[in-house]
């Protein structure tokens, strides 16, 4: 255990956050940056005594439930987690699930887009964030927020792309279940679609396939027939990935695309 290398990591990352990072008010202006030592042992639900211990390099070796408390509290990607586990000497075990939680950048550069329909998915094609012209083009996100459920549970809006998708929502999600063995929504989320018949064929295939630049038409209940391009940003950290929607500038499927917004 690199207890002087541990104590200095865990500073540093407190001392890069803000409170406003994990929910905590602001309040007045701080002599020193980051979080306190308090804060932290209080949203990792340990002593500060503890934590204060850990910092200066005279705590115990960390049981993985401190590291993984630790990892939540502060706001630690997956590189980070797996490098505070190696400091403390212990083989990183699975993640507990896929982070569902939309850095604010990241959602910030949603609502900068004002002719690009944009959301940001999870691990488990959940849409977990998204900007009013990809409510509008893709409805119904606030109550049906899977995309691999819409595709092969529910079969809305059908697209030229809809087979691909398939494919490409079978490999990332045989690559979530690996990742996370032990989430209960994912679990549930593959139990739901095996009542897919298409959904068991495909996954039984063991499809490899990585997001890119796609083109596809599709039928909106109200504007009709669209041509859309759909380009895909990885976010690697958080396992997620923004997913843009386009029309060609000056096609008819823009003029509609724009009148939404």
């Amino acid at each position: 255990m690199a207890r002087t290398e541990l104590g200095r990591f865990l500073r540093d990352r407190r001392e890069a956050l803000r409170p406003g990072d994990v929910g905590l008010p602001t309040g007045p202006r701080r002599k020193t940056p980051g979080l306190r030592r308090e804060e932290v042992a209080g949203l990792a639900s340990m002593s500060v005594e503890y934590y204060a211990r850990l910092e200066q390099a005279r705590g115990p070796h960390p049981s993985r439930q401190i590291l993984d408390a630790l990892t939540t509290a502060l706001r630690l990607n997956h590189a980070e987690r797996t490098h505070l586990f190696r400091l403390a000497g212990t083989a990183p075990a699975a993640p507990p699930g896929p982070s569902r939680t939309v850095r604010p950048h990241v959602a910030a550069l949603l609502h900068r887009l004002e002719d690009t329909a944009a959301v940001v998915t999870s691990a488990t094609y959940d849409v977990i964030a998204w900007n009013p012209l990809a409510e509008a083009l893709l409805t119904s996100l606030s109550t049906e927020p899977n995309l691999a459920r819409r595709r092969f549970i529910q079969q809305s809006m059908p697209s030229t792309g809809s087979e691909e998708f398939g494919h490409i929502a079978v490999a990332r999600l045989r690559a979530a279940a690996d990742r996370y063995p032990h989430d209960e929504r994912l679990r549930q989320l593959l139990t739901d679609l095996r009542a897919s018949a298409e959904f068991r064929h495909i996954w039984s295939l063991n499809p490899v396939r990585t997001p890119g630049h796609r083109s596809k038409t599709f039928e909106h209940p109200s504007l009709g027939r669209l041509d859309v391009d759909c380009d895909v940003l990885e976010v690697p950290n958080d396992d997620q990935q923004v997913v843009f929607l386009t029309a060609a500038p000056g096609s008819q499927s823009a003029r509609a695309i724009r009148n939404l917004a």
